[in-house]
């Protein structure tokens, strides 16, 4: 694997955001009922977008840290802001999309947040998704020397 943080947490984020998003299928209007194939491709942009909001969270934390690799000796601080950008940026896009936008909405079988009215499910998946995406990352750099802060 390349030995730049972003591209394999990129890769990673990838990897396990279509899982999540191909399992949340019931949980939005018409997508259970959609082909296939249309399924998968929408799927793949929502991911695409997913792996996007980990690199700009994982960035947001470089800054605060000063450190590409500041996942390799993380701090409260770092997984702080790590989580709190993504997760804004989940809850921001996820408003947009379903209000404003109109770009998808939930079907009835979606807990929703109170206040915001946004889908608990893509809520749960920024918390859920990126910190393991952010450890396998860790992982596989620490052989390199990479996931260490060097």
């Amino acid at each position: 694997m390349i030995e730049i943080p972003e591209l394999n947490l990129a890769f990673f984020s990838f990897l396990l955001h279509f899982v999540w998003e191909m399992w949340q299928v019931p949980f939005f209007a018409d997508m259970p009922t959609t082909s296939h194939w249309s399924g998968v491709e929408i799927c793949t942009q929502a991911t695409f977008g997913d792996a996007a909001m980990a690199v700009a969270a994982f960035w947001g934390a470089a800054i605060v840290a000063r450190s590409r690799h500041w996942f390799g000796h993380t701090s409260a601080t770092d997984w702080a802001v790590y989580l709190a950008i993504g997760l804004g940026l989940t809850l921001a896009f996820e408003w947009l999309a379903t209000g404003p936008l109109e770009r998808w909405s939930y079907g009835p079988e979606m807990p929703r947040l109170p206040l915001l009215g946004t889908g608990l499910l893509p809520t749960l998946q920024w918390i859920v998704v990126p910190p393991i995406a952010l450890a396998l990352t860790a992982r596989q750099l620490k052989g390199t020397g990479r996931g260490n802060g060097i």
